[in-house]
């Protein structure tokens, strides 16, 4: 008749084997707008992260705090956004393109138990949930290999979205005739992950280049690891790449060839990756392929 409680704050926990693991609200992929590019890129810290601001956060009106603990996606973005200042400090030359490949191909797919990292179903989250993975920042300083990207890259890669040359010159402050430049597929931008669409006779072969840079060791050798997605056939030339100096530059080739039942049982896609690894550097690029029955 007179029940009682007890609330014992335990405080942060240190340690939770399911940790990380993707919110609910975490944004998922794919891109509607340019699905030959994976969405998202990246996840990071976003759940009950303590933050301040510079006035008080009960308007002035009550409190004086100027702390909180607050959830959501712009809660993971001034986290990347400070990884990837530290990472421009680090390393000063390298360009907004190259930041990035640095967080992709080096983040983690495995929580604190070494398991897949899981959703908030606590079944394994998929690529469109994960993106390349949970960042960590220390790996990312010292990636071993780069994907680039210039700003002139991104013009054929805008006319290939059928962009108008007048909405490019918006973006690029030039003058651009898609005519001259010619248009090239989503999934050909030197993008640190393959996000494909095959199914139909027409696309079900697909080749692309991808092109690294040697920002570790001058004397490096990596050699390939993979996981080809279900469904899909892969090959990969070359599968050795031999560097001799820093800033070296080596593209490869990549083909894909879905499999006639590919996408007929259901299973809208398929994930797997491709892996650079040597003697001190392992260099993921994620790769989802998505199947169409039509």
């Amino acid at each position: 008749s007179t029940p009682t409680a007890t609330i014992l704050f335990k405080g942060t926990v240190i340690g939770d084997p399911l940790a990380p693991k993707v919110a609910s609200f975490s944004s998922r992929g794919p891109s509607i707008k340019s699905p030959g590019i994976l969405k998202p890129d990246i996840i990071g810290p976003g759940v009950s992260i303590l933050a301040a601001w510079p006035v008080s956060v009960d308007n002035g009106t009550e409190g004086k705090a100027t702390f909180n603990m607050i959830s959501g996606t712009s809660m993971s973005c001034p986290h990347l956004s400070g990884i990837a200042a530290l990472l421009k400090s680090s390393h000063p030359d390298w360009s907004p393109a190259a930041i990035k490949s640095a967080i992709m191909t080096t983040a983690e797919v495995e929580n604190l138990a070494g398991s897949a990292i899981v959703d908030q179903t606590l079944f394994p989250a998929d690529i469109f949930a994960l993106g390349a993975g949970h960042v960590n920042p220390s790996k990312a300083n010292d990636p071993g290999l780069i994907y680039d990207i210039q700003p002139e890259d991104y013009i054929p890669y805008l006319c290939g979205l059928n962009y108008t040359d007048e909405q490019i010159q918006v973006i690029t402050q030039q003058t651009v005739n898609c005519s001259q430049v010619g248009a090239v597929p989503e999934a050909q931008l030197n993008y640190p992950t393959f996000s494909i669409k095959t199914g139909s006779s027409e696309t079900r072969t697909q080749y692309y280049t991808r092109t690294v840079t040697n920002v570790g060791p001058a004397n490096s050798t990596y050699n390939l690891a993979l996981v080809v997605p279900p469904k899909v056939g892969m090959s990969v030339n070359p599968q050795v790449l031999t560097f001799t100096e820093v800033n070296q530059k080596i593209t490869y080739h990549v083909e894909f060839n879905a499999h006639d039942d590919a996408g007929k049982d259901g299973v809208p896609f398929a994930e797997g990756y491709l892996r650079w690894v040597s003697d001190k550097h392992s260099v993921t690029t994620r790769i989802v392929a998505t199947f169409s029955t039509q």
